[in-house]
């Protein structure tokens, strides 16, 4: 017998239990199905505020890893790796991350984004085989993602990132699950069960979204990406994030938004550099290499403490 023929015991799985809150949902009015769901999408929070432990404990190895010159990779299955995905794409204009140093893989590749690719998830040696198409390196953090914490392609990468040396965290929402016991760091958000029984798609998806902005976000503001709570590595790639940066300069180096798209215009769009360059009334070249000595870090070229 296959791996793909075996029954899978589902009962012990805490996302594929029957909600009472949702039990007669077909019953209901428009208005009292969705009361239902946003009554059950107000413990997704709670339960994510249980792993801040865990959670901060990986902001820091991510860090960590960042820093030493490595990647955080996130790998998963269905809508578990779309998220993935979706968080790592989203680096690169938030933050001005290189592409490459956020990864997202999903079973199935890009197809799987839009198209069900199923039957990938069940194949632990494809998982194991994206990480090698991506030159895993021991220097490297794998997040793998799974709301059961069973999927067997995600648990091969697990196993197959572990083999060389890499941080391995989990991400799942199922408390004492297989992916808990293959990695050194598991996040554990345990929503209960969906509004439609075995939908992952929902509180489980919701809890894993609101674990990756927290992951990247707290990473890249360990890692001077921003200055107070503004985006100052924005990418100006189109008249709203150009808009976006003169406000940020403004608000950042207290000048007019003469004076922040003056700066702007000095420093070649640089938004870091525009903003040093204002507050201490220097020339842009000379902001750029106080940034570049300080590692891009607007406080540490500031000479400012950070809070």
């Amino acid at each position: 017998m296959s791996m793909t023929d075996q029954p899978i015991d589902l009962s012990t799985l805490a996302t594929e239990r029957r909600n009472p809150a949702s039990a007669g949902l077909d019953l209901l009015d428009t208005s009292d199905i969705l009361r239902v769901i946003n009554d059950q999408d107000r413990l997704v929070a709670e339960a994510v505020a249980l792993e801040i432990p865990r959670i901060t404990a990986a902001v820091d190895a991510v860090a960590t890893a960042i820093k030493a010159g490595g990647r955080l990779i996130y790998i998963g299955a269905g809508t578990s790796g779309r998220l993935g995905v979706l968080d790592a794409s989203e680096c690169p204009p938030t933050f001005n991350t290189d592409p490459g140093l956020v990864v997202g893989l999903i079973a199935g590749g890009d197809r799987a984004l839009r198209h069900p690719v199923e039957h990938v998830e069940d194949r632990p040696e494809a998982g194991a085989s994206a990480l090698e198409d991506v030159a895993l390196a021991a220097s490297d953090i794998v997040v793998g993602i799974a709301a059961s914490g069973r999927t067997p392609y995600v648990l091969g990468a697990m196993a197959y990132a572990n083999s060389i040396g890499v941080t391995t965290v989990g991400l799942c929402n199922s408390p004492d699950s297989a992916l808990s016991r293959v990695v050194k760091l598991c996040i554990v958000p345990v929503v209960g069960p969906e509004v439609v029984t075995g939908s992952t798609r929902m509180k489980a998806g919701t809890a894993q979204k609101l674990v990756l902005n927290m992951l990247t976000t707290a990473t890249m503001v360990k890692l001077g990406k921003t200055y107070g709570n503004l985006m100052v590595d924005v990418q100006s790639t189109n008249a709203k994030l150009r808009e976006r940066a003169v406000g940020i300069v403004r608000d950042a180096a207290e000048v007019s938004d003469a004076g922040a798209r003056s700066a702007l215009d000095a420093a070649d769009g640089e938004v870091k550099t525009a903003i040093v360059a204002s507050k201490l009334q220097i020339p842009a070249v000379d902001a750029r290499q106080r940034l570049a000595a300080a590692g891009g870090v607007i406080r540490a070229a500031l000479a400012e403490n950070r809070q």
